[in-house]
Order: structure tokens, then sequence, then C-alpha cells
């Protein structure tokens, strides 16, 4: 599984004029399952994601996690990050997971981060989403997690 997050300021989605999302400061995530992902590689994702020290701590240094700071968590749904752009100039989707099994993992992963989160805001799977977000640093990180052997 993929996952691009972004610490932000605020972060937004919105689908058909409603606001499906939205948080103060946190993370908004970016997530993608690809072919053969399994709840392990979420639960994987989700830990690090969880843990991943990009906060600042007192002296200014990138020491706290979304957990330690209690920040708001924007769990958007992006199967575009598995796309093959080796070659040519249009994106092949073959190396994300098919639609339903996608959808299953991306609620999966949601459901396990409101169990571990305070905040857990989304987007919607499948929607034509309008994600508006205030990047805060910047700070975007790519983390990804390995299929099981």
């Amino acid at each position: 599984m993929i996952a691009l997050l972004q610490r932000v300021s605020h972060a937004s989605v919105v689908v058909d004029g409603e606001t499906t999302g939205t948080i103060g400061a946190g993370l908004m995530v970016l997530v993608c399952a690809e072919r053969g992902d399994t709840e392990t590689e979420a639960d994987a994702l989700l830990n690090k994601l969880l843990s991943y020290r990009v906060f600042s701590d007192d002296a200014g240094k990138m020491n706290l996690s979304i957990t330690d700071t209690q920040g708001g968590l924007l769990l958007v749904p992006q199967f575009t990050l598995a796309a093959n752009t080796n070659a040519g100039t249009r994106p092949s989707f073959t190396p994300a997971a098919p639609p339903d099994v996608a959808r299953q993992l991306f609620d999966y992963f949601v459901r396990q981060a409101q169990h571990k989160h305070s905040t857990v805001e989304t987007g919607r799977f499948g929607a034509d989403m309008k994600v508006s977000l205030t990047n805060d640093g910047p700070v975007t990180f790519w983390l990804e997690t390995k299929k099981s052997a």
C-alpha cells in the first residue's frame, strides 16, 4: 500500500458540494491499495503513518508523530498513486488494486485508524473529490509497505 502524507494546518474534501471531511492541524493522507495488498499491508502502513515523526518538538526538530500531537487525520482514497509512469505519456493503472478490493482495503484502513486515533475524517471512495489543503512547511512524505511474500 502507498500513502502520500502532507502535514497541514487545514484540509478538507468536498463531494458534490458537501464537505465529507475536514481537519485543522494534522495530516492529509492520500491512500492507495496496490494489486496483492491485504489487511497485513494496511495494518503496517497505518502503524507507520501513526508513528511517523513529522511534527516539530519544542526544539524545532521533527520528533513528534500524529499520535503525539493528537492532530487531525484526513484519509483520502487515491488509486492514481499506483500508476506506472515508466513508458509513454499516458499512465497505466494496472498496478492498482481492483476497485472492489481497493474499497474494502480503504474501508478497513479507515476503521482501523478510527480505532487507534481520535480524529479521523475521510474522502469518499470512487467520487470526484475536491481536496483543499494548506501544506504546513511544506512537509510531504511518501510511505509504502511491501506486499507479504
